[in-house]
């Protein structure tokens, strides 16, 4: 038995923030210039009551709503957040009462961010071709609006919250249909994309004979802070060699490659991407127009519109590349079945 990708849904809140507010907020910004720094033109924000898990929920249910499967063949769940409901429970159990699973299902959450999708795959194919579980619910889903400062329109104009529901089945093939994989960490990063809110690591007082600083008086230690030209260059450089390692290691050469489905951090940023790594625009997947920067959701709503579109087709072989916080990278292949 392999693992296979079975299919996509997700679900974003009804809630829009449009560039129009969000310029609202900073007089040196225009709707436009958001548009045509980021290539998002509107992105989704949970309502005050609405979580994480709340999302996740809502795209699980339109999986089992088309019959894609039964709840009583999933016997795992995985859900990757960095937003949980509570910091305990974990929020995969609730999900699995809350979706009418059997008790007999494994429930695990786990916290990465940008490239949480390429690690839950590899989590979903290890326990599917091991024999622990045949059908994996693997579910993302993120509010980051619930951690931005008001007035900071540098994160404003890119996050938006959303989940997303992959079924990954154990089907009989000639061989693996994910893989091989790509993983990477350099913690020295951390500080450039961080959360302080809520953590248990004590925070140093603030030097009270130091000058406020006025880049960084428009946000708090209970806002997330994002060094933005230093993600660009982090970006640049490990994703590139995430890519060409990959190859190597799959024995392909860029022109295998039928579709790329990379992190939707920013469209500037997948622009330069593409260019230095000289990937034909026909196969590679910008899906971020209407939903904004959704984390560890960017690669299943990508996706979701890629095969919306017809640019993603069965027997197609994929890359897929996350990369951010932490710092963290990931990348695979899938042969895409269907």
């Amino acid at each position: 038995m392999f693992a296979s990708l079975s299919a996509v849904e997700y679900h974003v809140p009804e809630t829009l923030l449009g560039n129009d507010e969000v310029a609202g907020l900073a007089p040196h910004w225009t709707p436009q210039k958001i548009l045509d720094k980021t290539g998002i033109a509107e992105r989704h924000i949970a309502a005050p009551e609405e979580c994480s898990s709340d999302l996740a929920f809502h795209a699980a249910e339109k999986l089992f709503v088309k019959g894609v499967c039964s709840r009583d063949e999933i016997d795992f769940v995985l859900f990757c957040t960095q937003s949980p409901d509570y910091m305990l429970p974990t929020s995969a159990c609730l999900l699995q009462h809350r979706l009418k699973l059997n008790t007999t299902v494994g429930a695990l959450d786990f916290n990465l961010g940008c490239s949480g999708y390429i690690y839950g795959l590899g989590l979903a194919q290890g326990l599917i071709e091991t024999g622990q579980a045949r059908n994996v619910l693997f579910l993302t889903g993120e509010t980051y609006s619930k951690f931005l400062a008001e007035k900071d329109v540098s994160v404003r104009s890119i996050f938006g919250d959303g989940g997303s529901a992959s079924l990954i089945r154990g089907i009989e093939a000639t061989g693996p249909l994910f893989g091989p994989y790509v993983y990477g960490t350099d913690g020295q990063g951390a500080s450039n994309l961080i959360l302080k809110r809520n953590s248990l690591r004590p925070q140093p007082a603030p030097a009270t004979n130091e000058p406020a600083d006025p880049a960084t008086a428009i946000r708090t230690d209970n806002d997330l802070y994002m060094n933005g030209p230093e993600i660009f260059s982090f970006a640049l450089e490990s994703v590139p060699r995430a890519v060409n390692d990959l190859l190597h290691r799959s024995q392909l050469h860029r022109d295998d490659i039928d579709l790329f489905v990379f992190h939707q951090a920013n469209e500037y940023m997948l622009n330069r991407l593409q260019t230095k790594m000289q990937i034909p625009r026909a196969k590679f997947v910008i899906a971020m127009k209407t939903v904004g920067n959704t984390v560890s959701s960017t690669i299943p709503i990508a996706l979701h519109a890629a095969l919306a579109e017809g640019q993603l087709k069965v027997g197609m072989t994929v890359m897929l590349v996350g990369f951010g916080v932490g710092y963290s990278w990931g990348a695979t292949l899938i042969r895409y079945m269907g």
